[in-house]
């Protein structure tokens, strides 16, 4: 499976992070079409289906490429 790189994912979680409050705030149909394309995306680049496990391993693969930088910096 292709990996998405860490600054794309970092990136959809930040917009996606913010859309989703703005969605919250106002409910406008603008925020809600763009959270449902950031929230697909974010999905497609993770290979998962739902944006709770898209996030959960966005997340999760920041954390280890964080791990495998420190690793060799050592």
């Amino acid at each position: 499976m292709l990996m998405a790189h860490p600054a794309v994912l970092s990136n959809l979680i930040e917009q996606y992070e913010t859309l989703h409050t703005l969605q919250a705030e106002n409910g406008s149909t603008q925020s809600r079409q763009r959270l449902e394309d950031v929230s697909y995306t974010l999905c497609v680049a993770t290979g998962t289906r739902d944006v709770d496990t898209a996030l959960q391993a966005a997340r999760q693969r920041l954390a280890e490429g964080q791990i495998t930088r420190n690793a060799v910096a050592a």
